[in-house]
């Protein structure tokens, strides 16, 4: 034993020693590999981030001998379903203890020994109604008979059938879409007791009856939320804006003439005043946004200002639906009297306003950077269609388990698009964590500089009351980044920023097809405003537009949470970008690097003429010398030069350019460089927030911080400006009157010099060799720098 241990402890200095006595290239070797270790890590989460193209075995296409089976549902993948349609029952026999007691039947569907689902039973019922259509994945039938069995959920014991018919799966006709439904028939029960009218067929996800379908995964919901986990098509509310022109009111019964008048506008639960005025003179504009069919009343009420308190002195009523609209500027709306009301008491008190819906905005319920649809409100300014787009939501995979239920994680995805009016909702796939949907949706293109917006979330609906449905990822595809009649089929990275940093929850596998009628109508849309014309020729200031998003965004969300179906509020903001605009330092760093990569041509530009100014490359400066000549004698060729520049580099970049649809950037985001506390900063409740005074502290001091670079360099933006006015305001008599002689001797000789010879000698003195430069600011840079500003006068 103690040789065994000497003969380790031996072995353990030998491999001391030569760890000691490692040359210094093998030490670097190991360092290198350890940096390439790290790298490969880094790269290898950069690669979780990333689009990746795919190759998908999308449907419709022809199959030679197999025309038939052609749909149009072409950037999916073709799913094979068996769909049982039970429509109703008759003649069903009462039961056997009691003529006048009929049986509460159900059909119960078995494929083999597998007992696959079964109807609602109804009540003491000899010719019941159900009405349901039911849809199995042809993959996961392993039987070659379907049994329809009646049975009688009143008994109690095994042998309750009343009574059931069969069918081979392999002799079940097909079904595609453009074919009319197939008919129901009725087929007599086995034992004579009765018949069942049902219709059986094999299809695909194309089917009418696909979205009304139970599904094999849908049997563990309750069937009060079976209705909130079936796809959906959504149509948002066409919105106005209703403008309330306050004039003036006469006839008040003030109390104190000294008091100040308020006017409030009310339509449902939006509220907007007027200024506070002595006189009952306002000439003021109230916005407020209103949908379709306009079935809310807009309420005016004048209150007089006593103190804190505001009585009202009177109220007027206004049904929108005899509110004019106006689709354009030339046409004029006449104002009108309305009598106030007080308790149901007319007054001799009147208001005088000017109302009217206005259709030739465009109400801003996006923002506009990822609006989707761009058209003004009347269907009378409406142009033609453009072009098509058409998605394919084929399958997620690798989702992260957000819910509990029974005990475990899991995961009921379902995914949300909008383009325009339009909404879709696909199905929800119950617990699982690979969903597939294979669902295509088409929407009408009015404007290819519009943006698509794809989100994945979860259906929390039956964990508990209250609960909110979880954000999974969101995709953004904006049209004009893509090729027009081609498919692009990728996996999207799923990514979502949550208190404790960015995290990828799964991929997302689409297929997108931009499909334009005509180039040339394509083309003049891009010369055409971004928003209709009312927007430039009445436009709204910047916090009505804040104001009436907010409130166009309240409606969409309240009108979409009460469809059948409900699109849930957090879906609809989420997909709004409600809280887009929420102060975040992530999105201030992005922003600015954003602005950095800008401004880094004109920043390469620069160092490149420092290179030719300090004639790093003796050549290029002598051509530059020899171009910069060509221009001055020839000044005709320096647009045509410019814009062949322009060229070549549109060519030279073509090559590299991008192939894919834009997606999610993490390190854009600036998502990948955050600390704790900026995170949970972002997370915090606005306007009350929920962390401690110390917290809040240092958030204050580092906002303060950022603030005051800001402060620094808008002042000294500020005091060069001022400086280039003080170059003729005489706030330094010396300055200026050498400024004005210079002017006067530059002018004069300009008179006897050409000006090409000017230019020829300013341009040498600029790009003359080192040998002859001096290491100091210019003399016109130092006059520069000692104007005056007025930042002398800053306290």
């Amino acid at each position: 034993m103690a040789k065994h241990n000497q003969n380790q402890n031996q072995n353990q200095n030998q491999n001391q020693s030569q760890n000691q006595n490692q040359s210094p290239n093998q030490t670097q070797n190991q360092n290198k590999n350890q940096n390439h270790n790290r790298n490969l890590n880094s790269n290898k989460n950069n690669e979780d981030f990333i689009l990746k193209e795919t190759t998908p075995s999308l449907g419709g296409r022809r199959v030679p001998g197999n025309e038939r089976y052609v749909t149009t549902f072409d950037l999916v993948e073709q799913m094979h379903y068996l769909y049982v349609k039970v429509v109703k029952a008759k003649s069903l026999p009462p039961k056997q203890d009691n003529d006048n007691n009929f049986p509460d039947p159900y059909v119960e569907i078995k494929l083999g020994n597998f007992i696959a689902c079964t109807t609602t039973h109804l009540e003491n019922n000899p010719n019941p109604e159900w009405n349901q259509v039911f849809a199995f994945p042809k993959e996961r039938i392993q039987s070659l008979t379907l049994e329809l069995i009646v049975k009688d959920k009143s008994i109690t014991d095994d042998d309750n059938s009343i009574g059931g018919i069969s069918f081979d799966i392999n002799e079940l006709p097909t079904r595609v879409p453009p074919d009319s439904p197939l008919a129901a028939q009725w087929y007599m029960l086995h034992n004579g007791n009765g018949e069942l009218m049902v219709a059986v067929w094999m299809g695909t996800q194309a089917d009418e009856s696909f979205p009304e379908a139970w599904h094999l995964d849908t049997l563990s919901v309750n069937s009060e939320n079976v209705t909130n986990i079936r796809s959906k098509v959504y149509l948002s509310p066409r919105l106005w804006y209703l403008r309330v022109h306050i004039i003036e009111a006469q006839e008040l019964p003030i109390k104190n003439k000294e008091q100040e008048i308020v006017v409030k506008g009310a339509v449902k639960n939006i509220v907007l005043r007027t200024k506070s005025l002595p006189r009952p003179s306002w000439n003021e504009d109230l916005m407020f946004v209103v949908a379709e069919p306009f079935d809310e009343q807009l309420v005016l009420s004048v209150e007089e200002k006593n103190g804190l308190k505001e009585e009202v002195i009177g109220r007027c009523s206004i049904s929108l639906h005899n509110v004019e609209k106006r689709i354009d500027n030339l046409v004029v709306i006449d104002s009108k009297w309305y009598n106030l009301e007080k308790n149901t008491e007319t007054l001799s008190s009147k208001i005088h306003i000017r109302v009217c819906l206005d259709g030739g905005y465009h109400v801003l319920d996006e923002l506009t950077q990822y609006s989707s649809d761009l058209r003004s409100s009347s269907r009378l300014l409406s142009s033609p269609s453009i072009g098509i787009l058409e998605l394919g939501i084929l399958n997620a995979q690798g989702l992260t388990p957000i819910k509990s239920k029974n005990g475990r994680v899991a995961m009921d995805a379902y995914c949300v698009a909008k383009y325009g009016h339009k909404w879709i909702r696909t199905r929800t796939v119950i617990d699982s964590l690979n969903p597939k949907w294979n669902e295509q949706y088409t929407w009408e293109v009015f404007d290819p500089c519009t943006v698509i917006t794809i989100v994945v979330f979860c259906n929390c609906m039956d964990t508990s009351p209250g609960s909110k449905d979880s954000r999974i990822g969101k995709i953004r595809i904006r049209l004009s980044t893509l090729e027009t009649d081609r498919v692009y089929t990728h996996s999207y990275p799923l990514i979502v920023l949550e208190p404790t940093g960015v995290k990828k929850t799964g991929e997302i596998q689409l297929a997108v097809r931009f499909t334009c009628f005509s180039i040339l109508n394509m083309m003049q849309v891009y010369s055409q405003p971004l928003l209709p014309k009312m927007h430039y020729i009445h436009p709204l200031s910047i916090l009505q537009q804040y104001s009436l998003r907010h409130q166009a965004t309240q409606i969409v969300g309240m009108r979409l949470n009460r469809a059948e179906p409900p699109l849930r509020r957090e879906v609809v903001e989420y997909m709004l970008d409600v809280s887009s605009n929420m102060w975040s330092l992530r999105k201030s760093k992005a922003n600015y690097s954003r602005l950095i990569s800008v401004l880094s041509g004109v920043i390469s530009f620069y160092k490149w003429f420092d290179h030719i100014q300090n004639w790093k490359n003796p050549f290029l400066t002598v051509l530059v010398h020899f171009l910069f000549l060509v221009l001055v004698f020839y000044p005709q060729m320096i647009m045509s030069t410019i814009l062949f520049y322009l060229i070549m580099i549109g060519i030279w970049k073509y090559r590299s350019r991008s192939r894919y649809p834009p997606h999610m950037d993490v390190k854009l985001s600036y998502a990948d460089k955050l600390n704790q506390d900026e995170l949970e900063e972002e997370f915090d409740s606005f306007p009350t927030s929920s962390k401690t005074q110390d917290v809040l502290r240092g958030r204050y001091d580092r906002l303060r911080s950022v603030g005051s670079r800001v402060q620094t360099v808008v002042g000294d933006l500020a005091t060069q400006g001022e400086r280039v006015q003080n170059l003729v305001t005489w706030r330094d008599p010396r300055a200026t009157a050498v400024f004005l002689v210079f002017c006067f001797v530059s002018a004069v000789v300009l008179c006897f010099i050409p000006v090409r010879m000017v230019v020829i000698t300013t341009g040498f003195f600029v790009l003359r060799h080192p040998r002859f430069r001096v290491g100091l600011p210019s003399v016109a840079m130092n006059f520069f720098r000692r104007l005056p500003a007025r930042n002398d006068g800053l306290l």
